[in-house]
């Protein structure tokens, strides 16, 4: 697999039945699961339940309660649909009876077909030129991401991460269908601040996701450098919105990301 320590853990799915896994607890010092995680086992759940040649092409996810990061996780995939060219697959995750997240993912036989995305060039800085950011121990504890900030840190924050950033998994990854797990599992890293009004001082009492879509445009590699950029599209009721993509090196656009989120004024 081309996976060690804890993100090889994460993906480490027991079969239960046809259709059904188990993950066993992943150490952990969060109090709740980082929710990259659960979609991108959820991902690899439904992947096992489809033929090999249909690689994914967009997920959309629910966040419907906190995942206990001490409890084993229950995968449930039901397959929705199996076409000439494409495949549906609806994932619950739960511990026990209780339901936690929700996620359909749709495979597509890859096919010939118009070639076309935005021109211009990626306006950062490239990841020789930055300096690599260690993820807080208690964010999980996944060793092998290499993350390198295109902009400064907010260290006065718990959580300092901004977006853009540039990531790839430091070890190679074999199996092919493993990337966009991987790519699912960064994709939910420090968006819920990218849904934030730009410059707000609001504090918030309550800012978790709510639900999340990727679109995987172009085949990539998770352990070659993506960069990875949100940024708020609008705020009203105590939820935000953000939205982005993932570039290679050579701006080649592989994935589009959207995020509502639940920010919740203090006070």
């Amino acid at each position: 697999m081309g996976m060690s320590g804890v993100l090889a853990d994460i993906f480490a799915l027991e079969r239960q039945e046809e259709d059904r896994f188990t993950i066993r607890p992943v150490p952990s010092q969060m109090e709740r699961t980082f929710g990259g995680q659960i979609a991108a086992q959820s991902l690899r759940a439904a992947q096992l339940t489809v033929a090999p040649g249909r690689p994914v092409h967009s997920l959309h996810a629910s966040f419907l309660r906190t995942g206990q990061p001490t409890k084993p996780l229950d995968l449930a995939v039901r397959r929705v649909r199996d076409g000439r060219g494409f495949s549906t697959r609806h994932v619950t995750a739960s511990h026990g009876d209780r339901t936690i997240f929700e996620l359909t993912a749709s495979f597509h036989v890859p096919e010939d077909g118009e070639e076309w995305q935005p021109t211009g060039g990626l306006d950062v800085p490239g990841p020789e030129e930055l300096t690599s950011y260690e993820l807080p121990a208690w964010f999980g504890g996944v060793p092998n991401f290499d993350v390198r900030p295109a902009g400064p840190l907010l260290l006065d924050e718990l959580f300092p991460l901004r977006h853009p950033f540039w990531f790839r998994y430091r070890d190679p990854i074999e199996d092919a269908s493993l990337h966009p797990c991987v790519m699912a599992y960064i994709s939910d890293l420090a968006v819920v601040d990218s849904s934030r009004a730009p410059g707000s001082t609001v504090s918030y009492s309550t800012a978790v996701s709510l639900d999340h879509a990727v679109w995987f445009h172009r085949p990539a590699r998770a352990d070659e450098w993506l960069l990875y950029s949100m940024e708020s599209v609008t705020n009203h009721g105590s939820r935000g919105m953000a939205r982005g993509t993932m570039h290679t090196l050579d701006g080649t656009l592989v994935a589009s990301v959207a995020q509502e989120t639940l920010i919740r004024p203090a006070g």
